[in-house]
């Protein structure tokens, strides 16, 4: 029965790596928290102020930049 016992570890073994995928390794929703600041103009997200203001720079010229206050964080 040596046989036996091999095939119940091996149950065992793919049981607890098919619970430990169960989760996903997604980041999306983490991605989502972390992008704070959102263009007024093209609705794109940054995560920080100074990325934003860069941003606003280079795309959006004519326009201002809105201050770094006027954000919910």
């Amino acid at each position: 029965m040596v046989r036996g016992a091999a095939k119940a570890q091996a149950q065992a073994k793919n049981a607890a790596k098919q619970e430990a995928a169960k989760g996903g390794k997604s980041q999306l929703k983490d991605r989502e928290k972390a992008l704070k600041f959102i263009c007024p103009q093209c609705k794109a997200p940054s995560p920080h102020y100074n990325t934003l203001k860069t941003h606003m720079e280079s795309k959006h010229p004519k326009a201002d930049v809105p201050p770094e206050d006027s954000f919910k964080v």
